[in-house]
């Protein structure tokens, strides 16, 4: 499928609300579902939350993972958010967050809209400013209070890896630092685009860390200048021995496309164009 400036039919009719749905439990459900990161079609998101919603599940993700602006939501538009949702027969089981809302005075919101929308993981996207090994081992700290305090309400605290948590800092990795310093129920979401940059086998570090690889970004990566702008399933990324690795060690309950880069008028082509690929890739 090749890239073109216009949208396909398919995705124009799930924008305008037109294209029918089938429920979830009619859908051919893989073992594990595939969702989509929100982020990926940010700019749709931010002009029209409900329609891109509908929109996503139109080209046939099953769940969907709701970024920091949700934070702002009153509960009224979470249990909004919900209904349609459970509408479509999607889910949503994650979701992304800035390190502020893990302070102790700000977890509680996001405890309250993740239930609102059925979501069971607070993941924390990046780990704010960080500098020292002990600012990171502080944030392990942080971590592991969220994680205490999500406990009682069915849900877990989780930390999404990029570029930064691969570089050693006073002889350590960061990511080494955080897998080591939370419980095992804690969740390690591989982001694969961001690792493949950093020089990161994804497969080794799925199988050193059995059952922690809960959630993933699958996010593809090309070292021949195409960076982030390559779609899923054409950069470099070895997605057979990744999925082997996930599913028979890894733990995976979810994985997330995410395409975090290419001309803003395309975002929800290029999700149509992913997901077309790991079709096939998976079938």
């Amino acid at each position: 499928m090749h890239a073109t400036r216009s949208l396909s039919r398919r995705t124009f009719l799930a924008l305008a609300g037109a294209l029918p749905f089938v429920p979830r439990l009619a859908r051919a459900q893989s073992a594990v579902p595939v969702g989509i990161e929100l982020y990926s079609v940010r700019n749709f998101l931010q002009k029209d939350l409900m329609g891109t919603v509908r929109a996503v599940a139109g080209l046939g993700y099953e769940v969907v993972e709701f970024y920091s602006p949700y934070y702002s939501w009153t509960p009224e538009q979470a249990r909004e958010v919900r209904r349609l949702m459970d509408d479509l027969g999607i889910r949503c089981l994650s979701t992304h967050n800035g390190a502020n809302v893990f302070e102790p005075d700000n977890l509680q919101k996001a405890i309250d809209l993740n239930h609102a929308i059925g979501s069971k993981a607070i993941i924390m996207a990046g780990p704010g400013r960080v500098s020292t090994l002990d600012d990171w081992k502080r944030l392990v700290e942080r971590l592991n209070a969220a994680a205490e305090r999500l406990k009682p309400h069915g849900m877990s605290a989780g930390f999404h890896n990029h570029q930064l948590e691969w570089r050693p800092v006073e002889g350590t990795r960061p990511m080494d630092l955080i897998a080591k310093g939370t419980p095992k129920e804690f969740i390690l979401q591989l982001d694969i685009g961001t690792a493949l940059e950093a020089g990161v086998d994804p497969v080794a570090w799925i199988r050193a860390n059995p059952g922690r690889i809960r959630s993933m970004h699958c996010k593809d990566w090309a070292s021949d200048g195409r960076g982030y702008t390559v779609v899923f399933g054409e950069g470099q990324a070895p997605w057979k021995a990744i999925f082997e690795a996930a599913e028979s060690v890894g733990g995976i309950e979810c994985y997330l496309i995410e395409q975090e880069a290419g001309p803003v008028e395309e975002q929800m082509q290029r999700a149509e164009r992913c997901l077309a690929n790991w079709k096939r890739m998976r079938t």
